[in-house]
């Protein structure tokens, strides 16, 4: 059956379907980067609020500044904005439901000035971002914001025709000033330690660039609350689209396909109210410190330490991975060993249940979530996830070479080319830059532990890590991945 509103009552009882309709909804929210996650995370939450009976006036109208988020506009016309949830546990289809909390969405090339205008009706009070770690436009090495960057400059010059979502948002905030409006909230849905932090930041660099005035007032006016965001989201495949149909009888475009785990922990900060999601799960904090700490140092980390390792072995799945012995081990070793004592505890987590769920979650061979998304942009996740971790070992005086191990493995990686011989595309927005620092052994350590925008000061200054590093990448170019793990394992 055809997913949208004319076929939404005659859908299988197996699919669950939006208690409430769109007439009763109204926008409340912007959410700028309609991907797969946002779909499985912050909407499935209003989702859940909405069946409650409650938030209705908290409708989410997304936004998709980048070409690329043409296919999800269209997906989601075609079907009345309605999408599948379809949630996969090993072994088992733990829910499948139908989601209208997005009720419309709106393409900058296309909707500019009706996107500004929506982002400055006060009836919106939240704009939320899912814009990858990279799209803040801030060196990890200084902290400084990139305003040297060509849709940055092009927004600082024609501000009344944004292309950048930093120029979106000073724009509709301006409008908001100048009416005498109140402002928005801007919540970082991104997987990136202190994401309101950084979101404040790059957004008052603009703004201070553009017009200082502003910038006071949307530092006074605006709230970034910080967040913690965690639900393994692989990239729909048209394997997950057969099985929908097959199993549930749902034919739905582009259904997003997730782990049964959920989870959401939120700093309280919020200019002009919000969804009271707290009903439907989320976990309120004043300080979201700590979670973020052990969730982007032990999953994302580990993710990390994984990923390369198995994707030079020949494995393209996360769980594939989980199945190998040593794999498996290290990367255990490598969250107690490295990992574990650099975390504060964390309030009602205990961290050796956590990390257990961590080795079930991805073995979940259900979800078959692919290296391939997990090895993505690995130039903005490794300042994030793996190189907080090296530091702090570096300053300890502690064992490198599992950290470094992660590290080599990348660099070999870029190469291009597994174990076996197969050759792959690498996606990364600096694919290029990265590869052309491996393209021969001799120097390669400098060149590629050089890059400070990636590493920092600290790692390339490490004798220690650098011969670690060195060692290592010549052990995995030499006798491979399996016998390199034997040789770190201790075996």
């Amino acid at each position: 059956m055809k997913l949208d509103r004319a076929h939404l009552d005659r859908l299988p009882t197996s699919v669950a379907r939006p208690a409430y309709g769109p007439s009763q909804l109204r926008h409340g929210i912007v959410h700028i980067g309609v991907g797969g996650f946002h779909r499985a995370h912050q909407a499935a939450y209003t989702d859940a609020l909405m069946n409650l009976g409650q938030a209705h006036d908290w409708a989410i109208c997304g936004a998709g500044l980048r070409s690329e988020d043409r296919a999800m506009r269209d997906a989601l016309a075609a079907q009345d904005h309605l999408y599948t949830l379809y949630e996969l546990g090993d072994g088992a289809d733990t829910e499948v439901r139908v989601i209208g909390a997005i009720s419309a969405m709106l393409l900058a090339e296309d909707q500019a000035q009706t996107l500004l205008d929506t982002l400055a009706d006060p009836a919106i009070r939240i704009v939320s971002l899912t814009i990858t770690e990279g799209g803040y436009c801030i060196d990890d090495s200084t902290g400084e914001f990139l305003a040297h960057l060509p849709a940055i400059q092009q927004d600082l010059a024609t501000p009344e025709r944004p292309r950048s979502v930093f120029g979106f948002l000073c724009q509709a905030l301006r409008r908001r000033r100048e009416a005498g409006h109140r402002a928005f909230t801007v919540m970082s849905c991104d997987n990136l330690p202190h994401n309101g932090r950084v979101a404040r930041q790059a957004l008052l660099a603009f703004a201070e660039r553009l017009d200082p005035e502003l910038a006071r007032w949307i530092d006074e006016h605006v709230s970034f609350p910080n967040a913690m965001v965690d639900r393994i989201t692989p990239m729909t495949s048209d394997a997950h689209r057969r099985q929908l149909a097959e199993r549930h009888g749902v034919e739905d475009a582009w259904p997003v396909v997730c782990e049964p785990f959920l989870q959401w922990v939120l700093e309280d900060k919020f200019v002009d109210g919000r969804p009271a999601w707290e009903k439907v799960g989320v976990q309120f904090t004043d300080d979201v410190t700590p979670y973020e700490e052990m969730k982007i140092k032990l999953l994302n980390g580990s993710h990390l330490a994984l990923t390369y390792l198995g994707f030079l072995q020949g494995y393209r799945f996360v769980h594939e991975t989980l199945a190998d012995e040593r794999l498996r081990r290290y990367m255990r070793t490598f969250m107690d060993q490295d990992v574990t004592p650099q975390l504060a505890p964390v309030p009602g987590i205990d961290l050796a249940h956590y990390k257990q769920s961590l080795l079930e979650r991805f073995s979940n061979r259900a979800i078959a979530d692919q290296l391939e998304r997990v090895c993505s942009d690995g130039s903005s996740k490794f300042p994030k996830f793996i190189v907080p971790t090296a530091n702090r070992l570096i300053a300890e005086g502690r064992p490198l070479d599992r950290v470094a191990l992660v590290v080599a493995a990348w660099a070999l990686y870029l190469g291009g080319e597994d174990e076996q011989g197969n050759r792959y595309s690498i996606p990364d927005p600096r694919a290029a830059q990265c590869q052309a620092r491996v393209v021969q052994r001799d120097g390669l350590a400098a060149r590629v532990l050089g890059d400070e925008t990636i590493f920092g000061t600290a790692i390339p200054n490490s004798r220690a890590f650098v011969q670690a590093f060195e060692t290592l990448y010549d052990s995995l170019r030499e006798v491979g991945v399996s016998e390199t793990l034997r040789r770190v394992l201790g075996d």
